[in-house]
C-alpha cells in the first residue's frame, strides 16, 4: 500500500550554506527545517545535504526520495522575447498562448543549447495594441503578442546537482531560482502598487529583481557578493579568509576579536561600507541601463540575502547610497516556503513547467527502496 504524501521536501543549495525543509502540505505550521554551517567551498556538500536529509527523515518519519531544489549562480541568464500571432478576428483561446510560449521556448533551446530553462514568466499580453497583465480569454482578436521572460541556469550546474542527489538516491522534481522565488514571496509584504527593487546579496553573486506595481520587469545578476567583502578584509588586514569572515560577521558584536588583533573597528567598517556601496551603486546602475528612468522615480530598495546580514539598522545609516534601504531578514523557513508557494501555483504570471516523469523503477529497485 502506497503511503500518502504528507511533506514536500525543498533544498536551497547556496555557495556558502545548504538549507532544507520538509513542508507539511496540509498544515505549513507543522513543517520542519534545518541548515548546514557556513562553508567556503562545496567539496563536502554531499555530506552536508545528507546530514540535513537524515534530520528531516527522523522528524517527519518519511523517506526522502524526491525533492525540489533552489539554486542561484553567477552565470544565470535572463532572456526576454516578444512573439506574436495573427488570429484575424477569431476568439482568443489558451491554446493560442500555449502555441506562442512553445515557439518562444524552442527559440531559447535552439539559440542557448547550454542553458536550462528554469522559469517562464509572461510579463505582458498585447491584444490589438492594448496591454493586459492577465489573459483575456475568449476575446475577439486580430493580433496577439506576448512578452516572455526566461530565467535560465547552465546545464552543467543543473547536472552537477542532479549527480549529487542521485548519489543519495534522490531525484529532483523541480529547480527554482532562489532569488526570484524569494522576491516573489517577500513582495507580498509590501503594497501591491509599490515599485520594489530587491537586491539579494549572496556569497559570490548579487541578484537584482525589479517589480513595477507587482509585475516583474527586470532580473539580472552581478558577479560580486559577500565573499568579496571577506576578501577585502583579508587583503587589507593580512588575514586568512576564515578569520576575515569571522570579523565581517561579528565585528560590531564581538569587539574583543578586533582588540586581540589590534584592529580598528572604524577600519573594518570602512572596508565593508566601501564594498557594500559599490554593490548597491552597481545594482542601481544596471537598472538605469535597462529600464525607463520614469520607473525609477519612486521605488523601495529592499536588501536581502546572507551577504546583507552585516548591515544592522545603525550600520545601514552609515552607507552612502542615493536611496533609502530597507533590510529584510530571512530564515530557512522563509526561503523554503518561497519555493513551496511556487509549487502551489502562487504566481499567476508564471508558466508551469511540468517535470519529465522518471523512468519506472524495475522490480529489484522497488524492493531496494522498500527495505532501505
Amino acid at each position: 500500500m502506497i503511503k500518502e504524501k504528507n511533506f514536500e521536501f525543498i533544498f536551497d543549495c547556496g555557495s556558502s550554506k545548504v538549507r532544507g525543509g520538509a513542508i507539511d502540505i496540509h498544515n505549513v505550521k507543522k513543517s520542519f527545517y534545518n541548515e548546514s554551517e557556513f562553508f567556503f567551498d562545496q567539496s563536502d556538500i554531499n555530506l552536508k545535504i545528507k546530514n540535513i536529509i537524515t534530520s528531516l527523515e527522523k522528524k517527519t518519519d518519511a523517506y526522502v526520495d524526491t525533492t525540489n531544489l533552489m539554486i542561484d549562480c553567477q552565470k544565470m541568464l535572463t532572456i526576454g522575447i516578444s512573439i506574436s500571432k495573427k488570429l484575424d478576428g477569431s476568439k482568443l483561446k489558451k491554446e493560442d498562448v500555449q502555441f506562442l510560449i512553445q515557439d518562444a521556448k524552442q527559440q531559447i533551446i535552439k539559440n542557448y543549447p547550454n542553458q536550462n530553462i528554469i522559469h517562464i514568466i509572461i510579463q505582458n499580453y498585447k491584444i490589438d495594441d492594448i496591454n493586459y497583465n492577465f489573459f483575456p480569454n475568449k476575446m475577439n482578436c486580430n493580433v496577439i503578442s506576448i512578452d516572455v521572460l526566461f530565467i535560465c541556469i547552465p546545464k552543467n550546474i543543473i547536472d552537477y546537482y542532479k549527480r549529487i542527489f542521485f548519489k543519495l538516491d534522490i531525484s529532483i522534481n523541480q529547480f527554482f531560482c532562489s532569488s526570484y522565488a524569494k522576491s516573489l514571496n517577500y513582495k507580498s509584504n509590501f503594497f501591491l502598487n509599490e515599485n520594489i527593487l530587491f537586491i539579494d546579496v549572496g556569497f559570490k553573486k548579487t541578484s537584482i529583481i525589479y517589480y513595477n506595481k507587482n509585475e516583474i520587469i527586470f532580473f539580472d545578476v552581478l558577479p560580486i557578493g559577500g565573499n568579496h567583502i571577506t576578501s577585502d578584509i583579508a587583503k587589507i588586514l593580512d588575514l586568512d579568509m576564515k578569520e576575515s569572515e569571522n570579523i565581517k560577521i561579528n565585528f560590531d558584536q564581538k569587539k574583543n576579536i578586533l582588540d586581540e588583533k589590534k584592529i580598528s573597528v572604524n577600519l573594518v567598517q570602512q572596508i565593508i561600507s566601501a564594498r557594500i556601496e559599490e554593490i548597491l551603486e552597481l545594482s542601481l546602475k544596471t537598472i538605469k541601463l535597462n529600464l525607463d528612468l520614469k520607473l525609477l522615480d519612486q521605488h523601495k530598495v529592499v536588501l536581502m540575502g546572507d551577504g546583507s546580514r552585516i548591515l544592522d539598522n545603525d550600520f545601514k545609516e552609515k552607507i552612502s547610497f542615493s536611496k533609502k534601504i530597507e533590510l529584510l531578514e530571512e530564515t530557512t523557513e522563509d526561503i523554503c516556503e518561497s519555493a513551496f508557494k511556487l509549487i502551489q501555483g502562487f504566481n499567476k504570471q508564471e508558466v508551469v513547467i511540468i517535470p519529465k516523469k522518471a523512468k519506472k523503477k524495475g522490480f529489484f529497485e522497488k524492493l531496494f527502496h522498500l527495505f532501505k
